[in-house]
């Protein structure tokens, strides 16, 4: 793609503009933008979506995608920002959930280092409580180091994580010439959340050999072996869960199949799909390089599992080649029969758009019996009836951001947040007046916000009027008035009041410049016409 210096500085202002001005009260926030393409309809399960995009492309000198402000999120159906976890969870954040511990609702997510070439990320959970204050952090036992793939609460009291352990071995067997010596070990545990104690330890090396790998060791795919950084994931472990009767449900999607595992001695139960299957799977139930393998339901010999068929394979940075085992991803509920042996599809969820994610992706149940299916590196988000009829759709990022925005999982759960902070208040003076807005970034409770001059130094008040809160950022005109400050008050549903803000003093609004973009794209046109002229 080809660019003119015109066209170049048109590109990064209309990427400046995509990200900011959205909030005047907080304009140090630039949240994606929803590109909504299936409208929620009354049939959605209430609640918010959590997820967390980031940009799975590079940017470039001309070129940027994906969020401008990575992290965890929380927002509404119609795209409208609930919480921004930017700069609260650091670094790199995936994996952002709601959950119960000891009684009480909190978020966790993963945060660390990622490494998007092969996949992998290194770091530790920490919890926030509803109150969006830091009330815990967990790492892994036996001096591992927690991947970004899971977490997972049991019980409201332990923790379910994996870790890529790289290890020496002779893979002659498989193909490898005498430099190739590092392999994945794939390693899930289970922790006691409140003292970080390790209960249980299962490595796929002392189960699993690796000719149940579907992807060769091989640069480019699952790594090439030559160091403990590139170590061939033969197994890749992306999922972790457990049942009432203490077995684990494990995904290892480069070895296309789901492991069902003894959780007292480690050994294997049964396994699904895959070049060692337990069960006869019928074409439709297939699957390859899956995600977030779930229980539904076991009874008698019968037992449901959900997960997320990415049927592709790929490096999330773009390089290399890709394999693909169907036309486009699903997310899959099928049905095992332990004594028959056989796999049946249940219900399958296809992709509004014919998207086929390369890495990535999650499968929910939700309590009302509705899926939402996370598109993994596609950048979307699906909520299904039971049936598969999509009732929601939405892209991460719009515009040019939206091009090659990722999202590992993607969450509906309800929530209530109050923050510890105080809300934002600016109040800007244009030439119609004076307006004052305010947000409260995380809070789910305020009903309307009362808005009052301050008018002495001693804190008098006068009130200017009051606003019902329907969006993040809250606004009253207050036109021509001799103000100094203005305060407001954030009103609960039951008519309390739950905080107030500072007092924001009045100062000169700045607005964006939409008028010179105009300008400098109709200059841009008139540019490229002249450009293309001397080309011919």
């Amino acid at each position: 793609m080809r660019h003119t210096p015109v066209l170049g500085a048109v590109l990064e202002l209309s990427l400046l503009v995509a990200a900011d001005w959205q909030f005047k009260s907080r304009s140090d926030l630039a949240p994606p933008r929803l590109n909504i393409t299936i409208p929620a309809t009354r049939e959605v399960e209430k609640g918010y979506l959590f997820v967390s995009p980031f940009a799975g492309y590079p940017d470039t000198p001309t070129e940027q995608h994906g969020p401008r402000q990575a992290g965890p999120y929380i927002f509404r159906d119609n795209g409208d920002l609930v919480w921004s976890g930017y700069g609260i969870y650091s670094i790199w954040a995936t994996n952002f959930q709601a959950g119960r511990w000891r009684g009480k609702d909190i978020l966790y997510s993963f945060e660390g280092d990622h490494n998007p070439g092969y996949g992998h990320g290194h770091g530790h959970v920490t919890f926030l409580d509803n109150h969006y204050e830091t009330i815990r952090e967990l790492r892994a036992g036996n001096h591992k180091l927690i991947d970004k793939h899971e977490f997972h609460i049991v019980n409201q009291e332990t923790g379910l994580v994996q870790i890529y352990q790289p290890v020496a071995r002779d893979l002659a067997a498989w193909g490898a010439s005498p430099q190739q010596q590092w392999i994945v070990n794939a390693i899930i545990q289970e922790l006691d959340i409140a003292t970080g104690k390790l209960l249980f330890e299962w490595a796929s090396l002392d189960h699993v050999s690796p000719d149940e790998a579907i992807l060769p060791i091989n640069p480019g795919q699952a790594g090439s072996g030559y160091n403990s950084s590139d170590a061939w994931d033969y197994f890749h472990i992306n999922s972790v869960d457990k049942d009432v009767d203490g077995n684990y449900l494990i995904s290892a999607r480069d070895a296309c199949s789901i492991h069902k595992i003894n959780g007292t001695d480690g050994e294997i139960i049964w396994k699904l799909n895959g070049k060692d299957s337990s069960f006869k799977v019928p074409k439709n139930a297939e699957f390859c390089f899956q995600h977030d393998a779930r229980f539904l339901s076991q009874y008698d010999d019968v037992e449901v599992i959900s997960l997320y068929d990415n049927s592709a394979h790929g490096t999330e940075h773009g390089t290399g080649s890709e394999v693909h085992t169907a036309p486009t991803s699903s997310g899959k509920i099928i049905k095992v029969n332990t004594t028959s042996w056989e796999a049946e599809l249940v219900q399958a969820f296809f992709p509004p758009d014919g998207l086929l994610s390369k890495s990535q992706g999650s499968t929910r149940i939700l309590p009302n019996g509705n899926a939402i299916v996370n598109w993994g590196s596609s950048g979307a988000v699906t909520e299904f009836l039971a049936n598969g009829t999509p009732i929601f759709h939405a892209y991460l990022d719009s515009g040019e951001l939206g091009i090659g925005v990722e999202n590992y999982r993607g969450f509906r759960y309800n929530w209530t947040g109050l923050p510890t902070e105080d809300p934002a208040i600016v109040a800007l003076e244009s030439d119609e007046g004076i307006t004052a807005y305010v947000s409260w970034n995380g809070d789910t409770e305020t009903r309307a916000w009362r808005f009052y001059a301050q008018t002495d130094e001693k804190g008098s008040r006068k009130f200017l009027g009051e606003v019902e809160r329907v969006s993040f950022e809250t606004s009253l005109p207050i036109g021509h008035e001799n103000i100094a400050g203005i305060v407001a008050e954030a009103i609960g549903k039951d008519g309390r009041s739950l905080r107030t803000t500072g007092v924001a003093f009045v100062e000169p609004e700045i607005r964006p410049i939409e008028s010179l973009s105009k300008i400098m794209i109709g200059e841009a046109v008139t540019q490229k016409a002249i450009f293309n002229s001397d080309d011919m």
